[in-house]
């Protein structure tokens, strides 16, 4: 007679195979402060030690272009495929976002020269433990005063009152947002609509100065990723076209140059049945004790209700250690998902347990995040496809 099988209960994913970011050395928190130290910008040092200090520097942002994507598509991409192997000094490595891989995280960390427990935007939601009430960090609602949020100067700030012409150019509707206040403010403002203009006012902008720092950032990539996936005709248009802004950019450089095109985070596309889709607003197991639920699909903060921390933390790693890995807040700041510090400011924010995705999967909330639920592109963990962004660099 064969023996029959034992059952075993699920073992979850060890927090110590969790990839965490390149704080100090090779994440996006890294990348001004060593252009800036170049410049010699004071109290700078070059955190990315594979880059070569440049006159003027400009960073070209294609929100949502990760370097998986740009090695799997090679025909829609071909200028930015061929500049692989310039990434991070020419090394063809990428770099790290951070964590959460998301856009307020990520353009906070460029902006600010500092990871997420530093600056404190850590999530697309998070909650205020001033008011108790989740704080949407994109659409930064409900109101809170920024320079509160986040008290420390930009790198843009810094680089502009020493002397380094500093210039942002993007959409206009960006100027005046919180966001742009605390992340990436100083110097000038350009509003330009078209790729293509932004594009030529940010060369125009890099030959202004001996010294340069001019910033740009397109959207529409991550936007369409988000509604239609990766794997779509929509997205991969996208990326044919900003494939040309790139060249056009690259094109227009002045003397003594270098142009840095990078990314927030990467984006991976979630089936949409029951087993890749796990809806919070329907599952009475993962709400019991859950006073609010913050972050996005692939990367939660759990909030516990009084005393129900250590229950909520058991139940999640229960249902959910297997795909995701599930720590409490202390054991994520020890891990360093953060960065290297946590200030006492940011603590409360981050979540009482924090769900970071493994496997392809997302935990929705029908209910609450319709629209976000709906979405066919996601991102925000610590895995490969959505953490590696480029650094392709272009010199003149």
């Amino acid at each position: 007679m064969a023996a029959q099988p034992v059952w075993q209960d699920p073992v979850p994913l060890s927090l110590d195979t969790a990839p965490v970011p390149e704080y100090g050395s090779g994440s996006l928190a890294d990348l001004l402060p060593t252009l800036v130290a170049g410049q010699e910008v004071p109290g700078f040092t070059a955190a990315i030690p594979e880059l070569t200090p440049a006159d003027r520097n400009c960073v070209f942002l294609i929100d949502g272009l990760g370097w998986e994507q740009i090695k799997a598509h090679p025909d829609e991409a071909p200028f930015l495929h061929s500049l692989l192997p310039t990434s991070r000094g020419g090394t063809g490595r990428p770099l790290t976002a951070g964590f959460p891989s998301t856009t307020a995280t990520s353009l906070a960390s460029v902006g600010t020269g500092l990871p997420p427990g530093e600056h404190g935007l850590p999530g697309y939601t998070a909650r205020n433990p001033e008011t108790g009430e989740l704080m949407n960090q994109l659409r930064w609602k409900p109101w809170t005063a920024p320079k509160v949020w986040q008290p420390y100067p930009t790198v843009f700030q810094l680089a502009d009152a020493a002397g380094v012409h500093t210039a942002q150019v993007s959409a206009p509707t960006f100027e005046q947002t919180p966001l742009t206040k605390v992340a990436l403010s100083g110097g000038s403002f350009l509003g330009r609509l078209s790729g293509e203009d932004r594009m030529d006012v940010a060369a125009q902008r890099l030959a202004a100065g001996d010294r340069s720092l001019v910033y740009t950032y397109y959207s529409e990539v991550d936007g369409k990723g988000h509604r239609f996936g990766i794997d779509s005709d929509a997205w991969r248009g996208q990326l044919m076209y900003v494939d040309g802004l790139a060249r056009r950019l690259a094109e227009q450089l002045p003397p003594r140059s270098a142009l840095y095109i990078t990314a927030d985070h990467g984006m991976i596309d979630i089936p949409f049945d029951e087993q890749s889709r796990i809806d919070f607003d329907e599952d009475w197991e993962l709400s019991a004790g859950v006073a609010l639920l913050g972050g996005e699909g692939r990367a939660r903060h759990v909030y516990a209700v009084p005393g129900a921390r250590a229950d909520v933390l058991a139940v999640w790693r229960e249902v959910l250690g297997e795909q995701f890995w599930v720590a409490s807040r202390d054991e994520a700041i020890a891990a360093g998902w953060f960065g290297p510090t946590v200030d006492e400011r940011v603590y409360g924010r981050i979540g009482d347990v924090v769900a970071a995705a493994h496997d392809d999967v997302i935990i929705t909330a029908s209910v609450n995040e319709p629209h976000e639920s709906a979405m066919a592109g996601v991102h925000g963990s610590l895995t490969p496809v959505e953490q590696l962004v480029p650094l392709l660099e272009v010199r003149s």
